[in-house]
């Protein structure tokens, strides 16, 4: 039966989650040396459709009865396959931290469209300040690349925004659909085949050369988006979205970026300033105001 509030299990898998996450934006750079980042997206949603797909046939989950997902599943992977398209095709026009500020409105935009679509799930005023708290913490961990002047990057920005949008619309079609009650594993798979046949032949049309320079560290960091993000992470966060309020698991979202940094200072080398204890401060702090009981 869904709860109404956070336990332990959902905060500490969360915590988790937003920790693997923050390691993807590092497996990101990586892999990126050797294989173009659209394709790489790509080539990781069908290696991860083929290993959910194992593991409920593993598991013997039912994936072809006729439960009234289709229709919201083809939507779902249609706003999962254009909210990375976006991220990636903005990004080109806009800085990383500029990028990474749009796109954590998402938990904003899953809060109003919980007004309409999840009444059960109404947010307090102490909700909203949690919320924006922790939202504070990732601008100061980035507003120095903020305000930099960036000619047409207002342009990569509407499209991270709009990505922000889509991604906080297939949270909401998951909640809010009959895949709230189809298995977590069939959720998952209708946002990774999508995905996985739409976003090639968009690798093809950007001109993207694909692989183009192969290493051992590119394909292990293909591996841990393939098998540890896309499959694993992804599996526990539909598994948390459908037994838990949607409103109060993305207020956890925040921690992502925060781990991103700090996981770049650790294996890639990048300088940790003040700013980023800062923010995990704000964020964390934003978080426990979030998810205080009534």
């Amino acid at each position: 039966m869904p709860k109404h509030e956070l336990d332990r299990l959902a905060i500490g898998l969360m915590v988790l989650l937003c920790t693997i996450w923050g390691l993807q934006q590092v497996a990101i750079k990586l892999t990126s040396v050797g294989i173009s980042p659209v394709w790489q997206a790509g080539v990781r949603s069908l290696g991860a459709a083929a290993i959910v797909f194992g593991w409920a046939a593993l598991r013997g989950v039912r994936l072809f009865e006729r439960d009234r997902t289709l229709l919201p599943g083809l939507f779902a992977g249609l706003l999962f396959a254009a909210e990375f398209a976006l991220i990636f095709l903005g990004l080109q026009l806009t800085s990383a931290s500029r990028g990474v500020i749009f796109l954590y409105t998402a938990p904003f935009f899953v809060a109003l469209g919980a007004v309409w679509l999840l009444p059960h799930e109404h947010m307090r005023r102490a909700q909203w300040a949690g919320m924006a708290m922790a939202f504070s913490g990732v601008v100061v961990l980035f507003a120095e690349h903020l305000f930099v002047p960036a000619g047409d990057a207002w342009m990569g920005d509407l499209m991270i925004v709009v990505a922000a949008l889509l991604w906080a619309a297939t949270t909401l079609t998951v909640k809010a659909s009959a895949l709230a009650r189809a298995s977590v594993e069939k959720t998952l798979l209708y946002q990774l085949g999508v995905s996985a046949l739409a976003l090639p032949p968009l690798s093809y049309a950007l001109g993207e050369p694909g692989v183009f320079a192969p290493t051992p560290l590119v394909w292990a960091g293909l591996l841990f988006q393939t098998v540890i993000v896309a499959g694993a992470s992804y599996l526990a966060w539909f598994w948390l979205v459908r037994e838990y309020p949607a409103t109060r698991l993305s207020s956890f979202s925040f921690l992502t970026p925060v781990m991103g940094v700090l996981a770049g200072g650790v294996f890639l080398g990048e300088p940790l300033t003040p700013a980023v204890f800062a923010a995990l401060a704000l964020v964390g702090t934003g978080i426990w105001v979030a998810n205080r009981p009534a």
